[in-house]
């Protein structure tokens, strides 16, 4: 399934609220919780980050936590943006980034085809396997 680590330890609740606070305000759009989702998504984000997980699970933590909209706007762009921060410290190289990148971000905004996922997946299995 792949690498385990603490990916999204580095990115707090403060951290995330802020991270969507900097998109709202480069788009003039109001940053604010929402009355349905936001504390819902606080507490499964504080409950799972720190946690070790495999790559997979933590791009699907971020699509979930998209999903449950915690904030009024740009919910999408806040956690696709976490999760290419995460990617962008692997080690690949720049072609490759680029479209694990891209996938990952479509699962995350809720618009990636069956044969990203499936290219997600197996990229995330191969993170294990020995060069």
């Amino acid at each position: 399934m792949g690498r385990v680590r603490a990916w999204l330890a580095d990115y707090s609740w403060d951290f995330v609220t802020a991270q969507n606070a900097v998109l709202c305000a480069a788009k003039n759009a109001q940053h604010k919780p929402t009355s349905d989702g936001h504390d819902a998504t606080k507490q499964l984000w504080e409950s799972r980050h720190l946690n070790s997980m495999p790559l997979e699970e933590a791009v699907e933590l971020c699509r979930r936590s998209h999903r449950l909209a915690p904030f009024c706007f740009y919910n999408g762009n806040t956690f696709a943006a976490i999760i290419r921060d995460v990617l962008a410290g692997l080690s690949l190289p720049a072609p490759e980034a680029a479209v694990v990148r891209s996938m990952a971000e479509h699962i995350v905004s809720g618009v990636a085809t069956e044969k990203e996922e499936r290219a997600v997946k197996d990229f995330c299995a191969k993170l294990d396997t020995p060069a």
